[in-house]
């Protein structure tokens, strides 16, 4: 997307889509949302650890849509181990 017009979600998933290409990767609708599901889960005093360690498992599976969509780019996690699942994720894209 390379001009200034505001872009809305149907402009990216038209209604009826499922996924779309971002940068040459397919990705699913819930995607990020799915990715900060999974961070919520991680940092839940309430989840076990295997709970935590699939929610791990999902976000390294999810991190190259995460990298294509753009996110990272503009956003920082606090979470250092999440943010490393990004950064390693980028560095492979790369």
């Amino acid at each position: 997307m390379t001009n200034n017009k505001s872009v809305r979600p149907e402009d990216l998933l038209p209604d009826g889509a499922d996924s779309t290409s971002i940068n040459g990767k397919i990705v699913r609708k819930g995607s990020i949302a799915a990715f900060l599901a999974n961070v919520d889960i991680l940092e839940s005093g309430n989840a076990t650890e295997e709970q935590k360690q699939n929610a791990i498992n999902t976000m390294i599976e999810l991190a190259p849509t995460i990298i294509a969509s753009g996110l990272h780019k503009h956003v920082e996690f606090k979470n250092p181990q999440i943010e490393q699942i990004l950064v390693k994720a980028e560095t492979l894209a790369s």
